[in-house]
Order: structure tokens, then sequence, then C-alpha cells
């Protein structure tokens, strides 16, 4: 019989992260946050911690396998694997059935938001910064809230104060909206009216549970289902004007619903200069991609003068070498 895989590296290393970000979630109200993120090479995993607040209060682990290339046989990797998640249990304290395994593969043309269709639907609420969210860790291979966005929708939920206060406009337009969190913080710092445009019925579907988890009218914050390159197209010529808008669209999305493809890259220059349009005098624009390989187009950059605010954008637990998780702009018209 072959020796257990050795996973005390990974093991230790997830104890020693775990005992430090627990104090700093703890002190700054977070209960859901990155406790590892490939810090040993060897051990190319991404784990997140959840706090659920309901159906019980109880801890989550979301561990995702990212794909590095490397090939083992079917059996020593799925040795290794279940040694690696018997390792992330024992050292988070976290029973085995409260790990959510998940496999990310270098998005290669795919759907943003891939379904598994053989993991079970589990849906859990977490909260952040008084706000509560509907969580899926099993059916997607991501869970509905994007942890690496928190000080944006924070920064976001400030600019609706602060135009509040000063008596200047708070209408609100989230674009590619996934499950509405930004919606969700705008609308809770006093956001006059807003529009929040996705393809997706399944997503416009979960931010209508998130609206309802926090109490918000639904006649002011309106819900539109809507390819958003054509949606924006229509707006753009459309008389109304908004105070505040996000734009974080998927790297690339080739839905059989959308007209034509995207591609954050080659499409980002039309995005922005549609979405400054979109704004109304003294407005705010937050523009935000993922794709770690992205280069912003000089020429869209000075003209709106878009000022990267990549570095107030990524949170602590998710500061580590190399690219960031995501690269962050702002506007003002």
């Amino acid at each position: 019989m072959p020796p257990a895989p050795d996973v005390s590296a990974f093991e230790n290393r997830l104890r020693k992260n775990l005992a430090f970000r627990r104090k700093w979630a703890r002190r700054n109200g977070i209960s859901c946050f990155r406790v590892y993120d490939r810090d040993v090479p060897q051990f190319p995993f991404a784990v997140d911690w959840y706090g659920t607040v309901a159906p019980r209060v109880e801890t989550h682990l979301h561990l995702q396998e990212i794909d590095t290339g490397w090939r083992m046989s079917p059996e020593g990797h799925a040795a290794w694997l279940a040694a690696a998640c018997a390792a992330a249990c024992a050292a988070c304290e976290v029973p085995a059935a409260h790990l959510h395994l998940k496999h990310r593969e270098r998005q290669r043309g795919t759907s943003q938001y891939e379904k598994d269709k053989h993991a079970p639907a589990q849906a859990l609420l977490v909260e952040e910064a008084g706000k509560r969210f509907e969580i899926n860790l099993d059916t997607y291979l991501d869970t509905g809230l994007f942890l690496d966005h928190r000080p944006m929708r924070r920064r976001v939920a400030e600019t609706i104060e602060t135009r509040a206060r000063a008596g200047a406009g708070t209408s609100f337009l989230n674009l590619f909206a996934y499950t509405g969190s930004f919606t969700v913080y705008a609308a809770r710092a006093g956001a006059s009216r807003s529009v929040t445009v996705d393809l997706s019925n399944t997503y416009l579907a979960w931010t209508g549970r998130n609206f309802a988890l926090n109490t918000i009218d639904s006649k002011r914050h309106v819900l539109v289902r809507a390819d958003v390159l054509a949606w924006l197209a229509a707006a753009v010529a459309a008389p109304e004007r908004y105070d505040v808008i996000v734009l974080d669209p998927p790297s690339f999305s080739n839905s059989k619903r959308m007209e034509g493809v995207l591609d954050v890259q080659r499409d980002h220059a039309r995005l922005l200069s549609q979405c400054h349009a979109l704004l109304a005098a003294g407005g705010e624009l937050f523009f935000s991609t993922n794709l770690r390989s992205f280069a912003l187009d000089a020429d869209i950059g000075k003209r709106f003068a878009l000022r990267q605010i990549t570095t107030q954008s990524i949170p602590e637990d998710f500061k580590r070498p190399g690219k960031p998780p995501h690269w962050a702009w702002h506007a003002s018209k």
C-alpha cells in the first residue's frame, strides 16, 4: 500500500494563516474572507472562510483547486486531493460536510460562471457590513459574493452617502450585475433609484432575493434582464442619465442569448465610452475587471481622466505577490 501523501506543509501554512486572519477579520467585522491563496506552490488552492448566519450559524470552507497544468495519475491525484481536504478541515476545525470543493480551470472561452449540474443546491446566508447576502457554495464555481470586491462595495456606498449629504444626485446603474451586491450597498446607502442589468434570469432572481433580504424597494430599484451590450447602445440614445455607475464586466462571455461575444480587453473602450455618456453632470464611474492581463486603452484613460484605484480596492486578505485579483478605475464627469 503506497504511503499517504504528505500535505503537512499545506496544513501548517493554513493554520498559521487562519490564526492571523481570524483576528484581523474579527477586528474589522468580517465574516467571509480568504484564508489561503496558493501560498505553498505545491498546493495550488484558494481557501475561503464563510461564516453563515442562516439557516444556522456555522462555518463553511470553499476550497478551489486551481489548474496549474500539472499532471498526476488519477489514483495519485485522488489520494493527494483527499489528504489536502482532510488537512483543510483539521486546520480550520471544520467538519468534512462543511467543505465545498471546486476545480477552477484556466478560462478557455467558456462561460464566466460555470455550473456544476451534479452539485446539490444549498442556499446559505452571510452578513457583510450589516447587509445580508445569499451564497451557494455548491452549484456554481463562484459563490454569489466576490470577496475581493469588498472594499469596492464599501467605496460605492460611501460615494452614495457623500453625494446624498452634499445634495448631489444619487441615481445608480449596475451593469453586468451578477447577484446585485453593488446595488444592495448603493440602495442601503441612500441611492434615490437604481437600475440593475444582467442577462441571466438565474442571477436576476438571486438579486431579487438579496433585495428582499435587505428590505430594498423593488419599485425604486429596478431589475432589467438584457444583454448589456445591446442595452447600453439603446440607453445612450435615451434621455435617462445616472449619477453613479458600476461597470464590472466578465473577462469573456459568449452566451447564446447575447448578440455577439464580449471580450473585455477588446471591448472595454466602447463600454467605457457608453458609460461615460450615460453619466449625469458630476457623475462618477467605477470600472473593474478580473482579467489579470488587462491593459487599459491609453486614449480612453486620458480622455475620461480614469484614475486607477486598484491598490485601494484590493482587500488585505487578497494581497499577494504578482498581479491583483482585479483591476479598478474611477472617473468623474
